[in-house]
């Protein structure tokens, strides 16, 4: 008997089961046990009930217990079925996201079933939208694990041990037989592969299958974020064998056909500490007219497309930064050595020189294979105490280069007037600086301020990679762009209503919103005590910026043009287009047929480049609250003055002067009970009218940090105006 008839015939037999006039709606567990089936017969039989479910012949309840139920498929309008991502919760319910549907489904906990958090599900709507609420559902069929390994901290008893999870979405615990256990101890940081996702009342199972050292350890607990996002963090021998062979300076074969800059008076400048050094800049002014070259490191040179390190490369997509340690893209050897443009050694670049006039016009532009040589390597700190007169030391080591860092300050401004002209949006947050000591601890954090030096490296970075896609985008060369979609309108109405109810004065134009309009938004907020809270709501409201091979612009810089070309030894999108480049530039585009070859692979270099970065920056970003919430750790009991960033039902959150957020619970509240008002974000007092709302100062302390859950806890002691 086929799969399939066999199938129905217990399909048939089980109906009949609840059809008998005698059956009472039983769980799983139960039926299981009235028919005396075993292990193998049990998932048959949770398959069948799922099936059932699915075509509206048996119903389950709230209670997890089957009965016979008639009518058609759950598809039509009084029962309907979707698929959807299952998104946990710690408390144990969850949400599920179904694509193309703007509202997620509620899933009550016990209807959860077996699944678990990234996992691919069928769900049946229980209770519509009302009242505010969200659709409430039942998990009916898991489509797809999303997970087959977690990381967490191991917990040993004495036959056996259970693994919590480092992230809390996913609420169950893992049992882990001894025998699978590898040996590890009570408090080891573990990877663990699942064997058996449980059921309703049964764990999850798996086996230990790296152990990352005690949660203790210097370093364990990065390690652990990096292991959780499947973020490659060793290079295999093939890729590191092959990087050795590299040499480790410019060949003499190498200068056939560039064109030789090493003449040009040229710089690097990074943070103090950054290794790779993949931009640098020349500047001369004759007349009115900035002669820009912007050299990249060739690094497409060294990594030849296809090979074992371009292979590593692309499934890397990008270089992550963590709070103590560098995941590079390339190995070491090539990231920090040939492919850095280090002072004082020859390196090969691809570079982009401008010839831009007093406007900020561009007059002329050439792409050109080259090598240079960079005479120093300076610091955003040393160009920006040069440029605002307080280093004296500074000016006296880099006399010779001072009339070009000024000439920079001067073309930097025109191109950044132009650029905020045409309507991009300059979204200007300070970044966290966290100071680690030896042993991996947090011991400071500060907010990391843009200066005029940084300006200058954007500005001209900007101005290149608009460049390059332009010329690209013109001629129809298969290319990959970084574009910017236009935000959706719905979120924009939102936005506009929230700042309207804010005090914001809105002028905007037509149904969709422009740059311009977003622009002038910010420059009203500007100065008053709740402009990053704003700046931060309408930042949300954008869409996120992606790599794609349509040349459709970026809405955030009010570019028609844009690609990334400047970084090549982290990210891989601009590895890739140097290829491109140099084909052209050597005449093999077309002559070799290679125009085809790079359509029918870019796509797939798009999509992995998008997939990775959004991986790194949610790594990067976890790391992060990681190591904030270990800071405020060792600050219990300590109080600090901040500003109200957000607004929820379940409380507010504080930002402090040191880019540190915590939450302060409604529940801790007392003088009053407080009713969240949506579409003001504000909490109001019921009895007192007090009222907290988005940039409100206030005075907290910290009650709770939580490295586990990457959590910090304030409690309000006394609002502040």
């Amino acid at each position: 008997m086929s799969k399939k008839k066999e199938f129905e015939k217990r399909k048939k037999f089980i109906l009949e089961l609840l059809s008998d006039p005698l059956y009472q709606p039983m769980r799983f567990r139960e039926i299981a046990s009235l028919l005396r089936l075993d292990k193998e017969q049990k998932k048959d039989l949770f398959e069948v009930l799922e099936q059932l479910v699915w075509e509206g012949k048996a119903d389950l309840d709230s209670k997890g217990r089957y009965s016979k139920a008639s009518g058609k498929k759950n598809k039509n309008k009084n029962t309907p079925a979707y698929e959807g991502i299952f998104i946990g919760h710690p408390k144990g319910f969850g949400f599920v996201e179904v694509e193309g549907e703007d509202e997620d489904i509620f899933i009550p906990e016990e209807d959860t079933g077996t699944a678990m958090h990234q996992d691919r599900v069928r769900v049946i709507i229980r209770k519509d939208q009302q009242d505010g609420r969200r659709r409430e559902g039942a998990v009916v069929k898991i489509l797809e694990r999303g997970t087959t390994e977690i990381v967490g901290t191991y917990q040993s008893n004495r036959d056996y041990g259970f693994v919590i999870s480092d992230n809390p979405k996913f609420s169950k615990d893992v049992f882990i037989p001894k025998k699978d256990s590898k040996g590890v101890k009570n408090g080891d940081k573990v990877v663990v592969q699942i064997t058996d996702y449980g059921t309703k009342n049964k764990s999850p199972e798996g086996k230990v299958k790296e152990t990352l050292g005690n949660c203790r350890a210097p370093g364990t607990d990065i390690l652990a974020i990096v292991k959780s996002f499947g973020i490659p963090s060793e290079f295999p021998d093939k890729v590191l064998r092959q990087a050795d062979r590299v040499p480790d300076h410019v060949l003499d074969a190498d200068w056939d056909g560039r064109l030789d800059l090493c003449h040009l008076q040229t710089v690097t400048i990074d943070g103090e500490d950054a290794k790779d050094l993949d931009d640098a800049i020349s500047l001369t002014k004759e007349g009115n007219i900035y002669h820009l070259g912007v050299h990249i490191a060739d690094v497409s040179n060294y990594v030849q497309g296809g090979s074992a390190l371009d292979r590593e490369a692309l499934k890397r997509g990008t270089s992550v930064y963590l709070a103590d340690r560098v995941i590079p893209m390339l190995p070491v050897r090539l990231s920090n050595g040939i492919c850095s443009l280090n002072q004082g050694e020859d390196r090969l670049a691809l570079s982009c020189l401008m010839d831009i006039d007093e406007n900020g016009r561009m007059v002329s532009h050439r792409i050109a294979e080259t090598v240079i040589c960079v005479d120093e390597r300076m610091s955003y700190t040393d160009v920006k105490n040069i440029l605002e007169d307080t280093d004296e030391d500074a000016k006296r080591r880099y006399a010779q280069l001072i009339p070009m860092f000024f000439h920079m300050r001067d073309l930097s401004a025109i191109l950044r007037k132009n650029r905020h002209h045409r309507g991009s949006i300059d979204f200007d947050f300070p970044e966290s600086k966290i100071i680690l000591n030896d042993a991996g601890r947090a011991i400071d954090i500060k907010p990391y301020e843009t200066n005029v030096a940084t300006r200058i490296i954007e500005d001209f970075m900007l101005m290149a990679n608009e460049t390059v896609a332009e010329e690209y985008c013109r001629e129809g060369l298969p290319f990959v762009y970084r574009t910017h979609e236009n935000p959706d309108p719905e979120k924009v109405e939102s936005l506009l209503t929230l700042l309207h109810n804010q005090g914001v004065k809105i002028q905007k134009s037509g149904q969709e919103i422009t740059p311009k309009e977003i622009q002038t938004i910010l420059e009203d907020i500007e100065g008053l005590p709740n402009e990053p809270q704003i700046s931060r709501l309408t930042l949300r409201t954008m869409k996120q910026a992606k790599y794609t091979t349509q040349c459709s612009g970026h809405f955030g810089l009010a570019a028609k043009y844009y690609c990334h070309f400047t970084s090549p030894i982290r990210r891989y999108p601009d590895l890739q287009i140097h290829r491109i480049i140099k084909d052209k530039l050597r005449g093999r585009i077309t002559r070799e047929g290679r125009t085809e070859r790079y359509r029918e692979m870019l796509d797939e270099v798009a999509l992995q480049s998008s997939v990775c970065e959004r991986r790194a920056d949610e790594a990067e970003r976890e790391s992060d609250k990681l190591k904030k919430a270990e800071y405020m750790s060792y600050h219990l009991g300590e109080e600090f003055e901040g500003i109200i960033s957000g607004v929820t039902g379940w409380g507010f959150y504080v930002e402090l002067p040191n880019t540190v957020e915590g939450l302060v619970h409604v529940n801790t509240l007392r003088d009053d009970y407080y009713v969240f008002d949506q579409e003001n974000f504000e909490l109001r007092g019921d009895m007192t009218k007090k009222v907290f709302r988005l940039g409100q100062k206030v005075r907290v302390r910290v009650e709770d940090a939580d490295t586990m859950l990457k959590t910090v806890d304030f409690v309000l002691v006394e609002t502040l105006d």
